[in-house]
This record gives C-alpha cells, sequence and structure tokens, in this order.
C-alpha cells in the first residue's frame, strides 16, 4: 500500500513540473486550474493520510524493535524518515499558498526551484523508504 502511495506521490510531483512551464506559457487557465486542484486536493488528504500510515505502520514498528534497546543505525534511520516528514510538510505549506492562488485564478508563477526542492525531498525519501535494508536485509516498504 505505502509503495503504491509512493508512485501517486511522483505522479504528482511529475505534474508540478510540468506546471512549470505551463504557467509561464498559459497563465491560470483552466488546464492548470484543474492540474492544481488534483495537485492539492491529492496532497492536502492522500499524502497527509500516508505520512500518518507510516508513522503507525512500518515506523512505529521499527521504533519498537527489540524492545527500549535499538541499535543505533535503526534510531538514526526512523530520525531520518521523521526529519524527511517534517521536510516534506514544509515544503508542501510553502508550495500549498503558491498553489492556492494559481487554483483561484491567479497568474502567479510557479518557481522551479520550489518544485525541484519539494520533489527532490519526495524522491530521497521514497528511495530511502525503498531501498534502506532493515535487519532482516529487507527493505521498509517492498518495492512496486
Amino acid at each position: 500500500m505505502l509503495s503504491a502511495c509512493h508512485g501517486r506521490v511522483e505522479i504528482q510531483c511529475a505534474t508540478l513540473r510540468r506546471l512549470v512551464p505551463h504557467l509561464v506559457e498559459h497563465g491560470a487557465d483552466e488546464e492548470a486550474r484543474k492540474a492544481v486542484a488534483n495537485v492539492i486536493r491529492y496532497f492536502d488528504t492522500s499524502a497527509r493520510h500516508h505520512h500518518a500510515d507510516e508513522g503507525r505502520g512500518p515506523l512505529s514498528c521499527l521504533d519498537r524493535l527489540d524492545g527500549w534497546v535499538r541499535p543505533i543505525c535503526l534510531r538514526e534511520m526512523i530520525e531520518g524518515l521523521i526529519a524527511d516528514h517534517r521536510a516534506l510538510e514544509a515544503a508542501w505549506r510553502h508550495l500549498r499558498v503558491l498553489l492556492g492562488r494559481i487554483a483561484a485564478g491567479e497568474s502567479t508563477p510557479l518557481a522551479t526551484d520550489d518544485v525541484k526542492h519539494s520533489s527532490s525531498l519526495y524522491e530521497r525519501h521514497i528511495a530511502r523508504e525503498e531501498d534502506e535494508p532493515v535487519a532482516d536485509g529487507s527493505a521498509i516498504v517492498e518495492r512496486r
């Protein structure tokens, strides 16, 4: 389930990347407003639930591994994933303001750097979850 969500996150990030040049050329036209509304809906709901699911699922399981004594590397991995979530949420709050203006019909530019920053945070986080081996050699989230 979490891996499928990662795929949807990647689709939304691709939409954001396509919006940057579209907004320059066409402004906040109907196509842009619809795309922005879909991105906002996804990140305001599904992505938020995804982070909560991770906190209740794999991260909480890893957090309880071996009782209160965890290997340092596992503790660092958990803390890194939690820090990722905080950075992702902060990046989303920033983008959300801009996207809200576009959804309202303002021809607000969407900075390439903002989109790249947010997308790269998600790419790194997804790679960490899908590639980081845990004690048994499997990944935190199984690849799709």
